[in-house]
């Protein structure tokens, strides 16, 4: 099927393969799926809750972390419920336009959530070099304009790389993926593909490049901070700050270097497509457990909640 660009691939439909080679495995996976975003809805919109309804939480650290639930919660609502049903259904369709709705939010949440972790980053070598000035260096409007960016540049790279696809023309409507991957469409074009592939790699790199440098440049300014402390209690309580953060970094990062280095050949498509789930609905379920298993208020928060809620039941 030949797809052309404008108007008239606007009512046409790819075809997403998902894990077809492996049918037996379809219930498996629809149920694996189903509890990690069952997980990842309840524990994202359960740490926004929490973070909203204690008072002691109302600072730039809890601030950026409801956002992060948040970007977390939205980006594995783009790309699960649909992966959802093609599991379970015969019709494995999804319209272009559904497809490149997909597209933007998703490559939208990608890279605010890159940013996002950056500028909490930024809030950890705010918070252990200078915690006297901390309230005051992290004010709430400079909070506000630190998240506005995030989303601000997200959404216009988003803009960039879902216009370059909308002008390609396809001729094959059949996705190797679970989900309308950047990539995975440029496959089943046949126009010619090179500010596709240019637009992705710059956005891909520039925005890569400022998120760590940010982190890499707050983190050595810590490590310096640290070594200096005098106490090991201190050495002991910054370093806990900063744990959590350090594995959300460890792993999203990491799963992005792996994604970056794979060659996009068709023996690679079946580690692409895991290691993607990966990223996109594994880590949204592993942040609120990192960030709430290691962190006291929460925990305290959550233990008086469940309590309260023990409580009125009881009476």
């Amino acid at each position: 099927m030949m797809m052309t660009e404008g108007n008239e691939s606007a009512g046409a439909t790819f075809v997403l393969l998902c894990f077809s080679e492996f049918p037996h495995l379809q219930a498996p996976l629809f149920l694996v799926f189903l509890a990690i975003y069952t997980i990842t809805v309840v524990g994202n919109l359960g740490m926004i809750g929490v973070i909203r309804v204690n008072p002691k939480l109302q600072t730039p650290m809890y601030f950026f972390l409801g956002h992060l639930s948040f970007l977390d919660f939205c980006y594995s609502s783009v790309v699960t419920p649909k992966l959802l049903e093609i599991l379970v259904v015969k019709d494995k369709t999804i319209s272009f336009k559904g497809c490149m709705t997909q597209v933007f939010f998703a490559c939208t949440f990608v890279i605010v959530e890159m940013f996002m972790l950056a500028v909490m980053a930024y809030d950890r070598f705010v918070a252990v070099c200078n915690p006297l000035l901390y309230t005051v260096a992290m004010s709430p409007k400079l909070c506000a304009v630190l998240v506005a960016g995030t989303y601000i540049w997200g959404g216009l790279g988003s803009l960039t790389l879902t216009y370059s696809l909308l002008k390609l023309s396809y001729c094959g409507s059949t996705i190797n993926h679970f989900c309308c991957e950047y990539s995975a469409i440029l496959s089943v074009s046949c126009s010619d593909t090179y500010f596709s592939q240019m637009a992705v790699i710059v956005i891909s790199i520039f925005s890569e490049a400022c998120s760590l440098l940010v982190i890499l440049t707050s983190y050595v300014f810590i490590v310096i901070t640290i070594i200096k402390m005098p106490s090991t209690g201190g050495h002991r309580k910054a370093f806990s700050t900063c744990a959590s953060h350090l594995t959300a970094i460890t792993i999203f990062h990491g799963t992005l270097f792996v994604l970056y280095s794979v060659p996009k050949s068709k023996s690679s498509w079946l580690f692409i497509k895991v290691a993607t789930a990966f990223y996109s609905i594994v880590i949204p379920m592993l942040n609120p457990l990192i960030y709430s298993l290691r962190n006291k208020d929460v925990k305290e928060t959550i233990r008086k909640l469940v309590h309260n809620e023990l409580l009125s039941h009881s009476m």
